[in-house]
């Protein structure tokens, strides 16, 4: 093991990509849980309020059905009485409409309420930003929302539900330009003739409210509505800010977790992900492998001579050698790949969906990546890897083992070389 003595700074997080438009998620399993909150009973004084109304209006037909046909002899009280009922079924039927959208009011309401309360039940971020985004797209009249934080990390981070790629990458609700805290946005768009923009088509108008957590403003919450008719009132204004409320610290909090979570994961010195990390990871992919019959291979590599060259240009610059080889190994590595420094100087490279001919390509732009030019006072350096692809009946301990062993065959057979596993026992 070498010293780690110099420490970089922690690779940025990352911003999280837009949440493609997706169906809205089906509550109903989660509602059953909650059956004591005030939505819920809500729904059920509705109910009781839509079978008594009905019950009485059925009361009333009877009765006039009822003189109807004791009065049949006078023909003009059975116009009357007739009339009478084609009225009172009239009322009956509008009434029953008021009282089930009353009722759909209600059981919405009661879902929102249960969203907004499960809010601060997660700590995964992800999670957080899904069902903020839900709740603001549940809301009368609006098409879409967006998420857009500023506020926390050193990159913005956007997530979006009902917007287009294109279209959540334009520019974002900011603020006055003093700067002055708002308490509301409200946008409208007005769109040449010549465009074509039809109903339905493109966002005709918007409102964003301010997202706040413990340390402040940290972004904002919009939606939007793709109807010209469409206008946001105070009303909206209200509502809005009141899943902002809750969503702000929630956001916030996750944020916070998965930040240090990840600075947990990662290796101080290098920025890639540390021991812990990577036999964790190799696990869950193995059992993966095993569940779904996916191909996984695995490379594991150092660097040749390290510790002569540690010894020659000392522990502090020997530190700086291999955090510039990280960068390199960063560069060339793809995003599905799980590059992690393991000990000392050397790494091992997680690569999921793929073979064994994938593993020794990486090995190729590895070499090429860290050899092609000099670093530091160590000059121009040269790798030696082993590789194997899982096999169906080990686990991820015997599976790291055997890359391991090549590593150490292909060391044997020189510098610069590599070794595949599927021609050891």
């Amino acid at each position: 093991m070498v010293p780690e003595t110099a420490l970089p700074p922690v690779p940025e997080p990352y911003a999280l990509q837009n949440i493609a438009t997706r169906p809205r998620p089906d509550y109903s399993a989660s509602e059953a849980r909650f059956h004591h909150c005030d939505g819920y009973r809500l729904d059920n004084d509705v109910t009781i309020a839509l079978i008594a109304a009905v019950a009485a209006l059925g009361v009333c037909v009877v009765v006039l059905a009822a003189l109807l046909l004791s009065r049949r002899s006078r023909r003009g009280a059975d116009d009357r009485v007739a009339a009478a009922v084609a009225e009172m079924n009239e009322r009956m039927d509008a009434m029953l409409g008021d009282l089930t959208k009353a009722l759909e009011r209600a059981e919405e309401e009661g879902r929102r309420t249960r969203t907004l309360s499960e809010l601060a039940g997660t700590i995964d971020f992800d999670e957080v930003l899904s069902r903020t985004l839900d709740t603001a797209a549940s809301l009368a009249g609006v098409d879409a929302a967006l998420v857009a934080l500023h506020g926390l990390g050193p990159k913005p981070v956007f997530a979006t539900i009902g917007l287009s790629e294109h279209e959540a990458e334009q520019p974002q609700v900011v603020g006055p330009p003093d700067g002055r805290a708002v308490r509301s946005v409200r946008i409208q768009y007005e769109y040449p003739d010549a465009d074509g923009s039809g109903e339905g088509a493109s966002v005709h108008a918007g409102l964003a409210v301010p997202l706040s957590g413990g340390s402040g403003e940290i972004g904002y919450l919009t939606v939007y509505s793709r109807s010209r008719a469409r206008t946001f009132g105070e009303d909206d204004v209200l509502e809005l800010e009141a899943l902002a409320g809750r969503a702000g610290p929630a956001i916030e909090n996750a944020y916070r977790f998965r930040e240090a979570r990840q600075l947990a994961d990662l290796d101080a010195l290098t920025g890639l992900h540390n021991r812990r990390y990577f036999h964790e990871t190799l696990q869950r992919e193995v059992a993966r492998g095993h569940r779904y019959s996916r191909r996984l291979a695995l490379v594991v590599f150092d660097l040749d001579d390290f510790k002569a060259i540690n010894d020659r240009i000392g522990h502090l610059a020997g530190d700086a050698v291999l955090a510039e080889s990280s960068d390199r190994v960063r560069s060339v590595v793809r995003s599905a790949d799980i590059a992690c420094r393991v000990g000392g100087d050397e790494f091992a490279v997680i690569l999921p969906e793929s073979t064994l001919d994938d593993a020794d390509q990486l090995y190729r732009r590895l070499l090429e990546g860290i050899s092609s030019r000099p670093i530091g006072g160590a000059g121009k350096l040269q790798i030696s890897a082993g590789i194997a692809e899982l096999r169906s009946d080990e686990d991820a301990t015997r599976f790291f083992q055997r890359a391991d062993d090549a590593l150490y065959r292909a060391k044997e057979a020189g510098k610069g070389q590599v070794a595949a596993a599927s021609a050891l026992a």
